[in-house]
């Protein structure tokens, strides 16, 4: 803008001097045509007559008015100076010299505007008229105009940079108090950055203050992201902490899992060890009192033993490695109620009821025997954790893409600060190691092994336990559909393999089924004879020989 000011300044300065020029260079000729030198004719019609020294006179600069440095000069008709004064700064005029002269020379007589530079005189706009047959040049000193230019440039320059101090200076105060939030958030970027965050437990980082993360400026974006960021990383690096917390407890337990896996199996194995290494002893002593058929029979009792907890361990290693369990089509209705079966000859003391509320096969994909395995398990568990007269009640059921089993008892039920590690291996009501005969407690392996079974088959099992009530679920995949065979709706059929034939097959109708006796009940059907469903008084159904 101030350039622009001293461009137009200078434009109209330039313009008035070559107003001024003009004038006087009128005022010369006019003073050439009509002042000394001009005569008047004799006689009527006579106009005037130049006199001899007509070529070289300026007397016309004596006038009074004549501005102080003015030039002029006569020319010949080929353009040189013939004579040239300057009004000096007494006002008298002074002959230039041949020097001064010669930067006069060659100006066109059309009144074009020059500019020209007079030797000790300075910068001169010229200009030249014609004058009554001798042309006269005027010259006006430019200095003043340039001086006056030259100061006003200064002027715009100096106002100019003081402008752009005070507006950079009011610019600088704005921008840093603008910019002040965004260096606070820096400084508690840089603060946050020198937390040790490797270690230890990280909380109570800094953060933005709550006036330096309104929305209404970049700064208090910036600082409300830095603030949820730092919220972040608190949170994400608790988080890390607690995990490795757990990673950690996890590991102690696994480790404390592991010192009592390998306590517990060194005395289940070495209990019957024992046994078997006292009463072998015994009987190469020929001690007397001891029957050597009832010694073998501990020692088979105490071999078995052993054998089912080294299966049990090799199962649970076998399932723990992935391998993937059998697939064949197993009936879950048969497999329970042979299951059922079982458990009934070996708890006598119990009521056993098989409940088969179907609508239709219940139908999985996987290992028979391991299947098979799994429910005797948990009516075992039920078996050996409840007392004599306890109601255990298995029931089957498909619903949708699942099948299944539950197990449930009227026992005491399980502690609930068991219930979290039931399915965990060698975890016992009792933690001690001592029973009160070989037929009750056990290893703790069976729930474990009940519960690597389901997972091997894709499968879940949980539990629900309070005083009286004790339920064990297992759902599985219902696999392929049984293909028609042309039995009745509502039926199942019941088989078992057996060794070098197929085991006949019989139809059991679906509904609660007790097994065991009960005052004023005629004594169960044995598995190999046959028998019609015969409605109870109850509205339960009698079991139906399987074979």
């Amino acid at each position: 803008m101030a350039f622009s000011t001293v461009l137009a300044q200078r434009a109209y300065l330039l313009g008035d001097l070559d107003q001024r020029v003009g004038d006087a260079a009128e005022r010369s000729r006019d003073g050439v045509l009509g002042g000394t030198g001009v005569g008047t004719g004799v006689g009527p019609g006579a106009g005037p007559v130049l006199g001899p020294d007509l070529g070289t006179d300026l007397g016309f600069l004596d006038v009074r008015g004549q501005p102080i440095g003015t030039i002029a000069a006569r020319l010949d008709d080929g353009g040189a100076v013939v004579a040239a004064k300057v009004v000096s700064r007494s006002g008298a005029p002074r002959d230039l010299g041949a020097a001064q002269r010669s930067t006069l020379a060659g100006i066109e007589v059309d009144g074009s505007l020059h500019t020209r530079t007079v030797p000790g005189l300075g910068t001169y706009r010229v200009t030249a008229l014609d004058g009554g047959g001798r042309p006269v040049l005027t010259a006006l000193p430019m200095d003043d105009v340039q001086d006056m230019i030259r100061g006003l440039t200064v002027v715009e320059g100096v106002v100019a940079a003081a402008g752009l101090t005070v507006v950079g200076s009011v610019c600088a105060v704005v921008v840093r108090r603008r910019l002040s939030p965004l260096e606070r958030v820096a400084a508690m970027a840089v603060e946050v950055s020198r937390t040790p965050l490797g270690h230890g437990e990280v909380t109570g980082l800094s953060r933005v203050p709550e006036g330096d993360t309104g929305p209404g400026s970049e700064a208090g974006r910036i600082g409300a992201a830095l603030n949820r960021l730092i919220d972040h990383v608190e949170t994400s690096l608790t988080e890390r902490l607690r995990g490795e917390e757990e990673v950690r407890q996890e590991v102690r337990r696994g480790e404390e899992r592991m010192r009592r896996f390998l306590a517990d199996a060194s005395h289940e194995l070495r209990t019957p060890l024992a046994s078997i290494a006292g009463y072998a002893e015994l009987m190469n002593r020929g001690a007397g009192g001891i029957e050597q058929a009832s010694a073998w029979r501990r020692v088979s009792a105490e071999s078995a033993r052993m054998t089912a907890l080294v299966e049990d361990l090799l199962l649970l290693a076998r399932l723990d490695e992935g391998r993937p369990p059998g697939s064949v089509e197993v009936d879950l209705a048969a497999l329970v109620t042979e299951a059922v079966w079982e458990a009934r000859a070996t708890g006598q003391d119990h009521i056993w009821r098989l409940a088969l509320p179907l609508d239709s096969p219940a139908l999985v994909a996987g290992d028979e025997a391991r299947l098979h395995q799994l429910v005797a398990n948990l009516l075992t568990n039920a078996r050996a954790h409840t007392p004599a007269g306890t109601t255990v009640v298995a029931t089957v059921e498909a619903t949708g893409a699942f099948c299944a089993i539950r197990v449930r008892d009227d026992g005491p039920g399980i502690p609930p600060t068991l219930l979290p590690s039931v399915f965990e291996r060698f975890t016992r009501a009792d933690a001690s190691r001592s029973r009160v005969s070989p037929g009750h407690g056990g290893s703790g392996l069976g729930l474990a092994v009940a519960a690597a079974i389901t997972a091997a088959h894709r499968g879940r099992i949980h539990v629900e336990s309070t005083p009286g009530r004790t339920e064990f679920t297992v759902e599985l995949p219902v696999g392929r559909p049984v293909p028609p065979t042309g039995r009745a709706p509502g039926e199942h059929i019941l088989a078992r393999r057996s060794t070098g034939s197929v085991a006949p097959r019989a139809r059991v109708l679906g509904g609660a089924l007790p097994t065991a006796r009960a005052p004023g009940d005629s004594a169960p059907t044995p598995p190999s004879a046959k028998a019609t469903p015969a409605p109870r008084a109850d509205g339960e159904a009698a079991v139906l020989p399987r074979r």
